[in-house]
């Protein structure tokens, strides 16, 4: 059973400006292991942006707003088969589990201009 679908865009030059303006953003947003992850890219941003995309799409699909859980409570896993999956925990744990949500579904993208994830909530 679908609990609920979240989506959501992310223009990734405003959000390479964002992190460019604001250094400490890329620590309050995203984990250690994310950070790791994209650090050898040449250009990041566009890996951030899906992530944080995703954090956003989690909120959605739980039917919350920005601010409902903390930007470390969701993070992006990646298998070493490239798929990514999601962390939760936390207030977004405690909160995913009202809601009956038992496993969550992925998918992140980005073109040059927009990066995106879209989520599904399965009960």
């Amino acid at each position: 059973m679908i609990v609920g679908i979240g989506i959501d865009l992310v223009d990734i030059d405003r959000f390479r400006r964002s992190l460019e303006r604001t250094p400490s953003m890329r620590t309050r947003l995203f984990t250690e292991s994310e950070l790791a992850y994209t650090e050898p890219q040449i250009d990041p941003a566009p890996s951030l942006a899906a992530r944080f995309a995703a954090r956003e799409a989690v909120m959605k699909s739980l039917g919350l707003g920005l601010g409902a859980f903390g930007f470390h409570d969701v993070w992006v896993e990646r298998a070493e088969s490239g798929t990514p999956s999601l962390m939760v925990v936390g207030r977004a744990l405690d909160l995913a589990a009202e809601a009956g949500v038992a496993r969550w579904h992925l998918s992140l993208t980005h073109s040059a201009t927009t990066a995106g994830a879209y989520v599904v909530a399965e009960g």
